[in-house]
């Protein structure tokens, strides 16, 4: 048994330097070859999805349809055709690499040249959502770098199928397929790609707050934190009543598996009387609230009771992901802010208010990756921005804040010439 254990290990190993070595050869593909292979791979996702549609029914088949994961992880027609898409606009965005972020000229005649690369090797860890397979691919392809995938066992035939398409589009265009690496969905393969040191140069995991704890504090690679999500929206005294209704509506059902779905409705106290038309829309929905007591006392009677709980201390800062919804009653701004402050993850934050005084104070003092005004948190997400695509959503300070795209996908090293010039 352990020495069948040292062997996986040792293979894990060895994948981690074929992919490193694969590596070296991104950043020396054109452009223009990088975008071929992106709209081969675009085509060969709509001219053969019935693959990854069969593999995909087979990972949905073990997952009870109740469970709010089942959307994250179904594909359908109009998914995958939407991948695609999102993979053909990463080919018309510019290339990221090769930019001279800064330059200049020192007194001994030295040119600095401040110029951005592939970080070399990104490793991605998320769960049962392979739509996120293709945007890695496309996301790192285009950057130059090459990725380690370690999806979850919930989706692992899905993403196996895409890769597979993946490799074999590669391989058509001579590129090593190892430049695209799927790991075993055993925690042994996490555990291994944390510990991947002079392998992979940076690992990103994509999910709940759980996964991102367990990489966090068990790394020794470089991490940046994306994903876990706890948003919340404040309706002012101020706020309009149909503006609120839609944007609250959106963001909290358009899709509630994602991690820019609302969680908690903040409301103005002088607003109260308004707050069964705002959350009304939730009823086609079947959204259950949790309301702290001003809350509670007015849509009692109004609101289903099988829908209307009573919140507790846990129903703030709770990422639902699901059709659930905290509400909690303030008498300021100011109080709105220390809610924020105190249960919001520095994700994606919203105010709706017709006084820019007010809205300009909000947006100002939320310490958070995106803060709206009058529109959904339901936007957060790379394609939505322009950005292509997206590997995620990071909610840390230190590096890239917000959607990761192609931009984010790169460092920089600096290109010194001289003439000759020594230092004394």
């Amino acid at each position: 048994m352990y020495h069948t254990q040292n062997s996986y290990l040792m293979e894990l190993t060895e994948t981690f330097q074929r992919v490193k070595a694969a590596s070296k050869s991104l950043p020396q593909l054109s452009d223009t070859l990088r975008n071929q292979v992106l709209n081969a791979v675009a085509d060969a996702i709509v001219d053969y999805k019935e693959r990854i549609l069969v593999a995909n029914e087979k990972d949905l088949a073990k997952m009870d349809p109740k469970n709010p994961l089942y959307d994250r992880l179904q594909l359908t027609d109009k998914r995958l055709d939407d991948i695609a898409a999102d993979m053909r606009n990463v080919a018309l965005l510019p290339s990221p690499l090769g930019h001279v972020t800064k330059e200049k000229t020192l007194p001994n005649g030295l040119r600095l040249h401040r110029v951005s690369v592939p970080f070399g090797v990104i490793g991605m860890i998320y769960e049962a959502r392979p739509n996120v397979t293709f945007d890695v691919f496309s996301l790192c392809f285009k950057s130059g770098n090459a990725c380690v995938l370690k999806g979850g066992s919930d989706a692992d035939l899905s993403n196996q199928a895409s890769v597979e398409l993946i490799h074999e589009v590669l391989s058509q265009y001579g590129i090593n397929p190892d430049v695209v690496t799927l790991l075993p969905a055993t925690h042994e393969a996490t555990g291994e790609m944390l510990n991947a040191v002079g392998c992979i140069d940076l690992c990103i995991p994509r999910g709940g707050r759980r996964l991102i704890d367990f990489v966090r504090n068990t790394a020794r690679i470089p991490v940046i934190e994306t994903g876990a999500g706890v948003v919340n929206t404040y309706f002012d005294k101020d706020g309009d009543l149909e503006m609120g209704k839609a944007i609250i509506c959106n963001a909290k059902t358009r899709r509630v598996s994602v991690c820019n779905a609302l969680d908690c409705l903040i409301i103005h106290e002088r607003r109260l009387g308004d707050l069964f038309e705002l959350v009304g829309p939730l009823l086609d929905h079947k959204v259950e609230l949790y309301a702290d007591g001003p809350a509670y006392q007015l849509l009692e009677g109004k609101y289903p009771t099988i829908l209307l709980k009573q919140a507790t201390h846990e129903s703030f800062g709770t990422e639902f992901m699901d059709y659930k919804m905290a509400i909690r009653t303030v008498a300021s701004l100011s109080e709105a802010l220390d809610h924020i402050d105190r249960y919001g993850s520095g994700h994606s934050e919203a105010i709706i208010t017709q006084n820019e005084e007010t809205a300009r104070t909000f947006q100002q003092a939320v310490d958070a990756a995106c803060v709206y005004w009058n529109a959904p948190t339901s936007f957060t997400d790379g394609a939505q921005f322009g950005l292509g695509a997206e590997i995620g959503i990071s909610t840390q300070k230190l590096g890239p804040r917000g959607p990761m795209a192609l931009e984010e996908m790169t460092t920089y090293k600096w290109i010194i010439e001289g003439e000759g010039q020594t230092r004394g």
